[in-house]
């Protein structure tokens, strides 16, 4: 009975149930199923499937000695146990097995297969030679509550305009409270798809939840903003970001999606004597591209402001890494105002360095302006007053 259960059962890993998912769900409609080898090669040509844009194959390939073992024996009409991190989370009917080779099928992905590239090289050592097809089950609740909660926010506002931002918040910072209100101002509802990966990232993404839910909830009208969790699986990678983001915020019923200039894979390219971008690829998907200004702090203007429109050079902008901000904070720094709104910094800090100061009482009534009344204060009420005392200007 052992024997039988493994011979018939396929081990995957928590991308590949997303990505599944995602399809059985019809969020990367026109997608609706597994590729077949002859659906495979259409797409490979065309870019297209069933006339619609589709950046490259949607196929199941896991890796490992068993699975390979597995579809090396698969017949068409077997029954095929789905297995993810030792759960049964549904099963698939085999229709096809058919061979593929893996260095191929980063390189559509990624538009390289170079090994050193991270993304390349976690992708090429979770696939397989074997790829299967056919109609499979699988378990949707999570993903159908997001939808049904996105069209509950669109019915209780009336919403015509829906513009979708699929955003990291890593970590949530000036440039990206901008990016959200110049959305608002041109929509009727804001859906951000917060991005939840597999891999561990810097910040978690249940703080990165708590920051950007801080920053809706206080500076934001809350009945107009959706925040919504997305598993960034590896469909999401490589040069093709913006299509498949195009494609699953308009199966989430957005007809909008607003993207930064920096955002992977909107540079430019020469094809037929044109200059293009990757959204001229949009072949039949009805969603419009909002590539959104890049934001700097001018220390002219003393404001954030966009590059297309402030007079001044480059000598006088401060620019939004995300990845130099992020280094301030594992530093334990506080990030300038003009940054990070300073209640973002002090969750944040106050979290990664739990327990941090010996007297924080002591310290906050040493070197606070205080009320005289004996207070209880946590550690994000010291960063936030520090931010406060840094931001004294009379004495600098």
């Amino acid at each position: 009975m052992a024997s039988s259960r493994k011979s018939n059962t396929l081990y995957i890993d928590q991308e590949a149930l997303s990505a599944l998912a995602l399809v059985k769900s019809g969020l990367l409609y026109p997608v609706t199923s597994l590729m077949n080898k002859k659906q495979t090669l259409e797409v490979l040509q065309h870019g297209t499937f069933n006339q619609k844009v589709f950046p490259f194959p949607l196929i199941l390939a896991p890796s490992g000695r068993t699975n390979q073992s597995v579809l090396e024996t698969a017949q068409p009409g077997d029954k095929l146990t789905l297995i993810s991190d030792n759960s049964e989370v549904g099963h698939l009917i085999v229709e096809e097995v058919f061979e593929i080779n893996p260095k191929e099928r980063v390189r559509q992905i990624y538009g390289t297969e170079n090994l050193e590239h991270p993304g390349v090289k976690s992708t090429y050592s979770r696939l397989g030679k074997l790829a299967v097809s056919g109609a499979y089950e699988i378990k949707l609740h999570s993903i159908l509550e997001r939808r049904e909660k996105i069209e509950e926010a669109k019915q209780r506002i009336n919403a015509q305009h829906v513009t979708a931002i699929m955003m990291g918040a890593n970590p949530l910072h000036r440039a990206h409270e901008r990016l959200i209100r110049q959305a608002l101002d041109k929509t009727d509802l804001v859906v951000i798809f917060l991005l939840k990966p597999f891999n561990a990232s810097d910040l978690s993404y249940e703080l990165r939840c708590k920051t950007l839910t801080y920053f809706v909830q206080n500076f934001l009208p809350t009945n107009r903003v959706l925040l919504v969790p997305l598993e960034n699986s590896y469909i999401f990678a490589g040069y093709n970001e913006v299509i498949i983001d195009a494609i699953v915020a308009k199966n989430f019923g957005c007809n909008r999606l607003t993207i930064g200039q920096n955002h992977a894979g909107v540079g430019m390219y020469y094809e037929q004597n044109t200059n293009k971008s990757i959204i001229d690829k949009l072949t039949g998907l009805d969603i419009e591209i909002d590539i959104a200004s890049e934001y700097v702090y001018c220390n002219e203007c003393k404001t954030l402001v966009s590059t297309k429109t402030c007079p001044h050079g480059q000598h006088h902008h401060i620019s939004y890494h995300s990845d130099s901000i992020l280094e301030l904070i594992k530093l334990g720094l506080i990030p300038p105002a003009v940054l990070m709104r300073k209640e973002i910094a002090a969750i944040i800090l106050s979290e990664l360095f739990p327990d941090r100061f010996k007297n924080l009482e002591k310290l906050y009534y040493d070197i606070m302006p205080v009320t005289g009344l004996l207070e209880e204060h946590t550690e994000k009420d010291f960063y936030e007053a520090l931010m406060r005392l840094y931001q004294t200007t009379s004495l600098t």
